[in-house]
């Protein structure tokens, strides 16, 4: 892939920053006005979402011997799909200890001395590692985190030498976790593929069958001491096929775009929160659609969550599969690898959806 080598300056941690003790951000931060958490474009400056959530789905109901709540519940998955791109989901066969012994790992990861932490320092080469920053534009405004990157598939990519070797659980608790994940990405998958009217596997083998990607990215987001004039993580979609998080369980941070608001997520617990990927918005020729999301900071608290991204073969071309085109709906994105997809955000950071929407086709 054609990226630079190295950033384009010197990388500053952001937790070493909200640890040094100060009282205001530095202006590589501040985010314009109007990108702000409290800023209102067009939304409702009242808008109140406290009593608001993405739908929340138990997956057990899948295999449920009862056929309408079977029926029930794959239609409530397929409209989340279609209204939202999120939802939650809970009974979905990922140990809930396994969940908290993964996540509290990488809490003391990010607890660790300053410079165990450097031994495993990023490059915007893969990404890979210790790392606070996306994009390598010289300049740009930075949010407000911390994060450790790594791939876990394909196999030939997989390296637990890159991975942390402190605390001791690590790479053991990441290989269980994301073997759990993987799984559970299949059973969505199938999910997604049926609620299309597709045979149960077409979505998977769209996705280059058993070759697929998959990687974790685990942020931290530290105490900020002026969380009104910046984010965690800026507005976007995510460029791959599909998310699984597991957020921090005692403090919200995940805001998704409805309409012209921002809803702040309410996780529920032992609960992974799924999200629509541009990969899926191609392949169903916007059936589905990723949703743009961020993150919002505060000052009391540390915040770590657990991104997972399930994606497709990286050297396979993308495109709209031929079930969802035709002739009063062409494809609205040309074909594409994965890899060539996900070098804009490498290398100009989050942009809301300006990626996709930058590829659609002219009817």
């Amino acid at each position: 892939m054609n990226c630079l080598q190295s950033w384009p300056e010197p990388i500053v941690r952001v937790q070493a920053l909200s640890e040094s003790g100060i009282k205001s951000i530095p202006e590589r931060y501040i985010k314009p006005a109007l990108q702000r958490p409290n800023s209102v474009k067009h939304g409702d400056r009242h808008f109140d979402d406290s009593q608001i959530n993405i739908p929340l789905i138990d997956l057990q109901n899948i295999y449920s011997n009862d056929e309408s709540v079977r029926n029930e519940t794959l239609s409530c998955i397929s409209n989340a799909c279609r209204e939202w791109g999120f939802f939650q989901v809970v009974n979905h066969g990922v140990s809930p200890e396994l969940m908290k012994q993964t996540r509290e790992m990488w809490r003391e990861f990010f607890n660790l001395p300053l410079e165990l932490k450097q031994e495993y320092a990023n490059s915007p080469t893969t990404y890979e590692g210790y790392g606070s920053r996306l994009g390598v534009e010289k300049g740009a405004k930075l949010d407000w985190s911390d994060y450790f990157f790594l791939h876990f598939m394909p196999h030939s990519l997989r390296n637990p030498n890159k991975w942390p070797a402190l605390p001791p659980s690590c790479r053991e608790l990441v290989s269980e976790y994301g073997e759990n994940l993987v799984k559970l990405c299949g059973v969505l998958m199938k999910v997604l593929s049926i609620n299309l009217g597709l045979q149960e596997d077409q979505f998977q083998n769209a996705f280059g069958g058993e070759e697929i990607g998959a990687c974790l990215r685990v942020n931290f987001y530290p105490k900020c001491p002026q969380p009104d004039l910046t984010l965690g993580l800026s507005p976007h979609s995510d460029p791959g096929g599909m998310t699984l998080l597991l957020p921090d369980e005692n403090v919200a941070g995940l805001q998704v775009r409805r309409g012209d608001n921002w809803i702040t997520v309410k996780p529920v617990p032992n609960a992974f929160i799924v999200n629509i990927g541009d990969q899926i918005q191609v392949l169903s020729n916007a059936i589905y659609k990723s949703v743009e999301h961020r993150v919002i900071v505060n000052s009391e608290k540390d915040r770590v969550s657990l991104a997972f991204f399930y994606n497709p073969k990286s050297d396979l071309l993308i495109e709209p599969m031929k079930e969802f085109v035709t002739r009063n709906r062409p494809a609205l994105y040309p074909p594409m690898t994965y890899d060539e997809y996900r070098l804009y955000i490498r290398t100009k950071g989050p942009c809301g959806k300006a990626q996709v929407e930058s590829l659609t086709s002219s009817p």
